[in-house]
């Protein structure tokens, strides 16, 4: 639904968001009314107290002032409620109930200054309860007069300006043909989303320093975020409603899907046999891809444990023994490390914690256990780690001998180039083979630096043709098809359910924007129903069919031709929008380069139904997938909580608990796959 235009501009709501706020305001203002009604029949007849005629047209025009706001609520609420997301029609004087409720907070202000006013000169003399009465109802409009600010702030569309309409009544085609004034029109639109989004990014990283690199880093991502709903007119809860909405469509064909057609592993079953060691390799290095987190993953992973043991070193000052750290908070992190890994001081080689935007942390060590060389990269844990992840666009990435194009995601392409500098350049891992001459090299990390342990293996590959790097949860869209293909020699990603990070990336973005306006446009039921059956199937389940996303009177060949709502929903023309017809095959425009996930992919699915209690088993199935398998966003409340690296780690080390030989630490405490 089109933002509402009100008071000249657009507005980041849309008509039919008003129910919910509505509806809160509307129960209060009843209560209060109650309240005030009480407070005026106890005193009826009795205002004879200093300032009582004063308390008495208090109390009147506050009753007449109550119940005008209710009626004008009440009218805003059920107006707001009627038609659908892309069928504001029923909606069409929510403006000028806007303005009459607008109205009504000028005498509202006047009567909280006048009760203000009596409270502290007029109340002397007053029984204590009616001026306590009259002081909560001072303090009551206050706060719903400050609450009624911040809420038209946080609605503010900086961007409001209304948008011209397309032409009415001509074909499609035609009205996708933009006129010079048009185009000119888009072009400033453009460049002002631009620099709003500039602004935010510096105010929300006032804190980082306003260089030359930040301001390029702000720039980038500003266009990338700018660009990605400019040609949508979307407000905020109608993505809610189409998450939603999509949410439910997903189970439904997960239900459907035959269970014959997956294949299963677990520890009891016989598997292939390289499945089966590149499971317990892969649960080995994530603890040192968690580990690389340093304190703060050690103190979340143990919350009652970790600040006794940490609390000694981060308390006295090391530099003199931790001549191989780099940073800040060494202490804390260093021993952090060596708490989760069980290696001794003198197995590192090099542990840096220096953090700045295309340069994040890393270590390097002696893994005796495996007799491998070990460079763990640190994942997302800072605002400029969140920089290097949103500098998304593509870079080139040139690698001797391998033909065919060669490029990928920026911020983490830069990262790699700064580790392999400190790991080539610098000798770190010249260092570390004249110790251990046999060993091999492996490089890992989560997250973020899963991504830059990916391309850091390629840059690597050249010099050491034996290395092996495990990524954990990378980005989706990290590196082109070529180096794709190229690194499924060395590379093992892995991927725990429905995270939502390796299915991240510029084109499947583009289609979940596509399927949000399908979901939208094409469903029958108010905003208000969407969301508080959305928010009741997410908490506590139930069946998706009993949530029809479809119009009940189109025929399902209709379905395969472009939505009129969906085509309302668009600004203009876009190369990434299509309609129903290739739901099922994302595609990746010209716009954007497609990118895909390094190496092979091992994919870990809980087996079992979608939901259980927080107290159920978990049980783990193993299987390798391919790319294709992740070019689609799913919407799940595991998303976020699957790709969480002590997740991932408990994962893998109750899919490998059962070998002769521990992987895992404390894995006794983990939950065995069957």
């Amino acid at each position: 639904m089109p933002g509402m235009v009100a008071f000249g501009r657009r507005w980041g709501i849309a008509s039919d968001d008003l129910v919910f706020p509505g509806a809160v305001e509307l129960f209060v203002r009843i209560l209060w009314w109650i309240g005030t009604l009480i407070l005026y029949t106890l005193h009826k007849g009795k205002f004879g107290c200093n300032g009582g005629g004063i308390l008495h047209s208090y109390l009147v025009v506050l009753l007449v002032l109550l119940a005008l706001i209710i009626l004008s609520l009440c009218a805003i609420v059920y107006v707001s409620a009627q038609g659908t997301i892309t069928n504001p029609g029923p909606r069409r004087s929510i403006p000028a109930l806007v303005y009459v409720r607008a109205l009504l907070y000028v005498p509202e202000l006047v009567w909280a200054c006048l009760g203000a006013v009596w409270v502290s000169d007029d109340s002397q003399g007053c029984e204590p309860a009616t001026v306590g009465a009259v002081i909560a109802a001072v303090v009551a409009s206050w706060i719903v007069l400050l609450s009624t600010g911040l809420g038209v702030v946080f609605v503010f569309d900086p961007l409001g300006n209304p948008r011209p309409p397309p032409a009415a009544m001509q074909p499609l085609g035609v009205r996708d043909m933009e006129s010079s004034e048009s185009s000119q029109f888009l072009s400033t639109a453009r460049s002002l989303a631009i620099q709003v989004w500039e602004n935010r990014l510096r105010l929300l990283c006032c804190c980082l320093p306003q260089d030359e690199g930040h301001r390029a880093a702000f720039s980038s991502i500003a266009q990338l975020v700018s660009g990605f709903f400019s040609d949508t007119d979307l407000v905020p809860s109608d993505i809610a409603a189409g998450l939603a909405l999509l949410h439910q469509e997903q189970d439904k064909m997960e239900q459907c899907r035959d269970p014959d057609d997956v294949v299963l592993h677990s520890p009891s079953s016989p598997i292939d046999e390289d499945l089966e060691a590149q499971l317990e390799k892969a649960a080995h290095c994530m603890q040192f891809a968690a580990a690389a987190y340093g304190w703060p993953m050690y103190i979340y992973s143990n919350p009652l444990t970790g600040p006794c043991k940490l609390s000694p070193d981060c308390c006295r000052s090391q530099a003199a023994e931790y001549d191989i750290v780099g940073g800040e908070n060494l202490g804390c992190h260093f021993s952090s490390i060596l708490l989760s890994t069980g290696l001794q001081y003198r197995d590192f080689i090099h542990v840096s914690f220096h953090n700045q935007i295309y340069e994040i942390p890393f270590f390097v060590a002696l893994d005796h256990k495996r007799e491998a060389i070990l460079v763990a990269v640190r994942g997302t844990l800072s605002l400029k780690d969140v920089l290097t992840d949103l500098s998304a666009e593509c870079e080139n990435l040139p690698v001797e001998g391998l033909t065919g194009t060669c490029y990928a995601h920026k911020g983490m392409s830069q990262a790699a180039g700064y580790i392999y500098k400190k790991l080539v350049n610098d000798g770190i891992l010249n260092q570390a083979f004249s110790i251990a001459p046999e060993y091999k090299l492996v490089v890992t990390g989560h997250s973020l630096g899963g991504g830059t342990a990916s391309l850091l293996a390629i840059l690597l590959r050249n010099l050491y043709p034996t290395l092996q790097c495990y990524s954990f949860s990378p980005p989706g869209g990290l590196m082109s098809k070529t180096l794709a293909d190229y690194s499924k020699d060395f590379v093992v990603s892995v991927v725990l359910g429905k995270d939502l990070v390796p299915r991240l990336s510029i084109p499947n973005m583009e289609d979940l924007k596509r399927r949000i306006l399908k979901m939208v446009s094409n469903c029958n039921k108010p905003k208000y129903c969407i969301l508080l059956q959305g928010c009741w199937y997410e908490l506590f389940g139930g069946d998706p069919d009993d949530f029809p996303t479809e119009m009940d009177n189109r025929r399902e060949d209709e379905l395969s031709q472009p939505l009129l709502g969906e085509e309302s929903l668009m600004i203009r023309h876009s190369s990434s929008y299509q309609s129903l017809a290739s739901e099922d095959s994302p595609v990746h425009t010209a716009a954007h380069l497609p990118l895909y996930l390094p190496g092979r992919i091992l994919h870990i699915t809980e087996d079992g139904p979608s939901r259980r209690s927080c107290f159920s088993q978990v049980r783990y199935r193993a299987e390798w997938s391919s790319e294709t398998a992740f070019r689609s966003v799913l919407i799940s409340p595991r998303m976020l909580a699957d790709h969480m690296p002590d997740t991932v780690l408990r994962a893998l080390c109750s899919l490998t608990s059962d070998r002769p030989f521990p992987l895992c630490p404390s894995s006794s405490r983990h939950l065995n796959a069957i």
